[in-house]
This record gives structure tokens, sequence and C-alpha cells, in this order.
């Protein structure tokens, strides 16, 4: 059963720094492109920033390029995203995504075949 469950979400103040870890199952997550998707309440799910199967390159939205990183641990099957610098504005659930049909990433929704569930990231003092 194919399967992708995020972790590390939780309360942060700004400034700080929080990673999120995406852990897939029934399938090996290195041989596919996964997204970083956020939902903010009230507002349309937004990307990240994710990484491609080809060569590993990553790319990030404007909006957090310089503060959240993507990387791979492909001995555990799990992709992380490591956001610092964060502010209030970076507050959502956050997902990750993977995209079967794909070696480069991107992060068009509509494209993505598996999402994981979700979760929180509140930027608060």
């Amino acid at each position: 059963q194919v399967q992708l469950v995020e972790s590390g979400g939780g309360l942060v103040q700004p400034g700080g720094s929080l990673r999120l870890s995406c852990a897939a199952s029934g399938f090996t997550l290195d041989d596919y492109p996964v997204a970083w998707f956020r939902q903010a309440p009230g507002k349309e799910r937004e990307g990240v920033g994710c990484v491609s199967a080809s060569d590993g390159t990553t790319a990030y939205v404007d909006s957090v390029k310089g503060r959240f990183t993507i990387s791979r641990d492909n001995a555990k099957n799990t992709v992380h995203l490591q956001m610092n610098s964060l502010n209030p504005e970076d507050t959502a659930v956050y997902y990750c995504a993977v995209a079967l049909a794909r070696r480069l990433c991107t992060v068009v929704p509509d494209v993505q075949d598996y999402w994981g569930q979700g979760t929180q990231v509140t930027v608060s003092s």
C-alpha cells in the first residue's frame, strides 16, 4: 500500500526552525520527485519546493528561498523539509506529494499522484 506520512510539525516562535519529514511506504521514494505544499487557513494550497528524482536537484518558491531546504534520506525512505527563519506567514498545514509519471519535480498540485495527510506548522510568539 502506497502511503506518505508527514511529521515534525508544531509550534515555533518567529525566527525559529523546524524540520518536517515525509516518510514513504509501499514504494521507493528516491525513484520519484517529491514536492512540498502548504495551505494556510482561508487560502489555496501553494507549492513550497520540490526535489527531482533524476539528479536530486531542488527548486523553491521565492517566498522560502534561502530559508527552506529539501533533502533526501534514502536509507529511511524519507524526504525532509528543513525550515529556518520561520515567520508567522509560514503558518500552514504542510503536505508532501509524489508525482509518479515525472522525473523532474514540480509544485503543480494537479500532477501529484499521492499526498500525505499533512502536518500543522504554527509560527507564533
